[in-house]
């Protein structure tokens, strides 16, 4: 499909505070938390909206509030298949019968009104009848033809579910900014709403840079490398529900490099390069931008993925990625998923939730970084949680991310970790 190239209410570039720079000669890198407080400072997002059925709607973002129209449960129900009766008639010491005038069934409701020494019997979710709020389970009592003896025990107002009990008429149900998932959608549907007002898709363009770079199935030599990191990018930016712009392998040429800058600006909300932000010669990278756009930062703490850029290209958020593939994925979790589900207008845009679990493994670290290890998380014999490191840690390794299921998470002024060790764990369960 190809995309329109002009942009309406794109996230203009707004600095309520400085970019400083964080160039190649500094001796302090900037700590991960001051890139991801930085990056949130200075992105905005999109305002243009659109309807959208809700059977079409997994994965957008809540433009507006969604209110309940209606009570749920609409009506107050029983939650038991029993006998429906009044409160104040239930026996105090002896069991007691009662007259069983009729069936109250789902969408079927009793039309009679119940007195104090009678009762319905009633199906799971059938509308109360008149005169009754307690029901008494069917494994509780006795029948004897259009009796039913109700044994001491039973408490008023047992087993039934009030009308708004759930959600009451006019309680706001889907908050502006919530990404719609399955859940969403199922509840949306049940208080008969059909359409939901979302903001519009986020556009990221993405491109490679560098000489060596062929895409799969491309002749091949020495000194060459096929572009993994197109295809984890594509896949990645899938998962968050955006319109993908695939600018391809752009050589390393300056006129190249400014090339695809203005095409993928022109065209997208977000811009993502991968390779070609570090100090080589012919990285354009860091020239280019600082020509046509504001750069935020250029190094970060953190390993692997230190040459992370930030800045912004005419009106477009660019974040250039490293070149290795490891560091690709770490630095695309943690920090431009969560700026771009923040320029998608995602209220909660957190990184990666964390939990604990004893490390199995030595790893070796020193302080001053943030240290990203790719690992696997298992229960032990006693069902506790460990983790152990998929073992060698190069950055060019994909397939350990492929053998990984999560990140050990080293924090910054952390040193070695021995095994037994309690450490943070990121889980890609539902990322990957």
């Amino acid at each position: 499909m190809t995309l329109p190239r002009h942009r309406e209410n794109v996230p203009r570039m707004s600095l309520p505070e400085p970019l400083p720079d964080c160039y190649e000669g500094d001796p302090d890198l900037l700590p991960p938390g001051e890139a991801m407080r930085r990056i949130r400072a200075h992105v905005r997002a999109v305002e243009a909206t659109e309807t959208v059925p809700v059977i079409d709607s997994l994965g957008r973002v809540a433009a507006r509030a969604v209110v309940s129209p209606i009570n749920v449960p609409g009506h107050t129900n029983s939650a038991m298949d029993g006998y429906a009766c009044a409160g104040d008639s239930l026996p105090d010491a002896a069991p007691r019968w009662y007259e069983v005038l009729g069936t109250a069934y789902a969408g079927k409701p009793f039309a009679g009104r119940i007195g104090p020494s009678q009762a319905v019997r009633i199906m799971t979710g059938a509308v109360m009848p008149d005169g009754t709020d307690t029901v008494v389970m069917q494994e509780h009592v006795e029948v004897e033809s259009d009796r039913v003896r109700i044994p001491p025990g039973a408490k008023a107002g047992q087993h039934v579910r009030q009308a708004g009990e759930d959600l009451a008429a006019g309680a706001v149900v889907v908050p502006r900014g919530r990404r719609v998932m399955p859940a969403e959608m199922g509840l949306l549907a049940s208080l008969g709403v059909t359409e939901l007002d979302a903001y519009r898709r986020l556009r990221v363009a993405y491109f490679s840079t560098g000489d060596e770079i062929r895409p799969p199935g491309a002749p091949f030599a020495p000194g060459l490398v096929y572009d993994s990191n197109r295809f984890t990018m594509h896949g990645m930016l899938g998962r968050l529900g955006v319109d993908i712009i695939d600018l391809g392998i752009v050589p390393d040429r300056r006129d190249a490099v400014l090339d695809a800058f203005r095409e993928a600006s022109a065209r997208a909300d977000v811009v993502l390069s991968s390779g070609g932000a570090s100090t080589g010669e012919a990285d354009y990278i860091k020239e280019v931008l600082s020509e046509l756009g504001q750069v935020g930062f250029w190094r970060i703490a953190i390993r692997p993925g230190r040459p992370l850029a930030f800045g912004f290209v005419g009106d477009s958020v660019f974040f250039g990625l490293p070149g290795n593939p490891v560091a690709v994925m770490v630095t695309f979790y943690q920090f431009v998923a969560p700026a771009i589900r923040a320029v998608a207008g995602e209220a909660d845009s957190r990184p990666l939730p964390a939990l604990e679990a004893r490390c199995a493994t030595r790893l070796r670290k020193k302080p001053g970084r943030v240290e990203y290890y790719r690992a696997v998380l298992e229960r032990d014999e006693f069902g506790a949680l460990v983790v152990r490191s998929t073992g060698k840690t190069g950055s060019g390794l994909l397939h350990t991310m492929s053998d990984a299921n999560c990140f050990i998470v080293l924090p910054e002024d952390g040193a070695t970790v021995e095994a037994g060790t309690v450490v943070e764990v990121q889980p890609f369960f539902g990322l990957m």
